[in-house]
């Protein structure tokens, strides 16, 4: 008697997956800084290369290294000196400007009341306005002391017009700009305002806490993040005006409205001397950090000091 054999069968195991290339998040974001990298550093670090030449380019083969003596001619030379006050009594000016017009519109604007939506929109257009249409506007409409409406205003009040761009130029300046930068210091201490509970306001009432108390003690430390925020963003960019400055004085009269970009401008694009320009540059540069450091110091300690108080 034979026995039938079956035959064994085998299951195959299913085949191994390949297993490619696993990226990092740090290997997905090296892209992104090579770009950033390439598009920001490079230039800076030419910049700084080329301030340490003789370098004009009316004579481009001339090129000597003279260390620095670029800034040692911005250093020393007084109307250069002039030309960094300005750009720290403009940006000054305009920075505390902002921060006061813009915090007590953030406060009106916290509140209810009807058509607050179409005010806030109204508000914020003189930020979506191009510098030098800014410039444009108010050089010719505002402040012409013809046809402008503030020598109107004058006029019909019984005074004499003024040309404001002439006697006073740097004033001028800062209003323009202050106009301009007034809604982004406004929408960012409107949301400040906006993230802070009412319990807090309505317990400061209950226990008797005077509107000056409960501005102090409650809404100044919690704006502190947005007044940082205010602070950084608006040290950057106003040590970077230029647009505001070509459209309206030109720089003048003489140096009264000159600052670093306009300075560098001149220096780079009508003299052609791009070893003093790119000296400005980086100047401009080292003092728009040291700014931007001190007053961010310079608030926490005002924050700590209300807390404490």
């Amino acid at each position: 008697m034979t026995t039938a054999v079956r035959p064994t069968t085998t299951t195959a195991s299913p085949p191994a997956p390949k297993r490619g290339l696993r990226l990092t998040p740090a290997a997905l974001i090296w892209p992104a800084m090579l770009y950033l990298i390439l598009t920001t550093q490079v230039p800076f670090f030419m910049t700084v290369y080329y301030s340490f030449f003789n370098y004009n380019l009316v004579i481009p083969d001339n090129r000597p290294f003279i260390g620095f003596g670029n800034y040692a001619t911005l250093l020393t030379n007084p109307q250069n000196l002039q030309v960094v006050l300005n750009t720290v009594i403009l940006a000054g000016g305009t920075l505390i400007l902002t921060l006061f017009i813009g915090g007590a519109m953030a406060m009106l604007l916290n509140r209810n009341f009807p058509g607050r939506g179409l005010l806030r929109t109204l508000m914020i257009s003189s930020f979506l306005v191009m510098p030098i249409v800014t410039a444009v506007v108010w050089k010719n409409m505002l402040l012409n002391p013809v046809f402008g409406f503030f020598s109107w205003l004058v006029a019909s009040l019984g005074g004499q017009p003024v040309d404001w761009l002439a006697q006073y130029p740097m004033a001028s300046v800062i209003a323009m700009i202050t106009w301009e930068w007034t809604p982004f210091a406004m929408l960012i201490l409107l949301t400040g305002l906006q993230s802070l509970p009412d319990d807090q306001l309505e317990a400061a009432r209950l226990d008797g806490a005077s509107p000056m108390q409960e501005f102090r003690h409650i809404v100044m430390p919690h704006w502190t993040q947005a007044i940082q925020v205010v602070v950084l963003m608006e040290t950057i960019a106003l040590l970077q005006v230029y647009g505001e400055i070509y459209g309206s004085t030109s720089g003048g009269p003489g140096l009264a409205t000159t600052n670093l970009p306009y300075f560098i401008y001149q220096k780079a694009f009508a003299e052609y001397n791009i070893g003093l320009a790119s000296a400005a540059g980086v100047i401009t540069v080292i003092l728009t950090n040291i700014l931007a450091v001190y007053l961010l110091r310079m608030i926490n300690r005002t924050n700590q000091s209300n807390k404490g108080g």
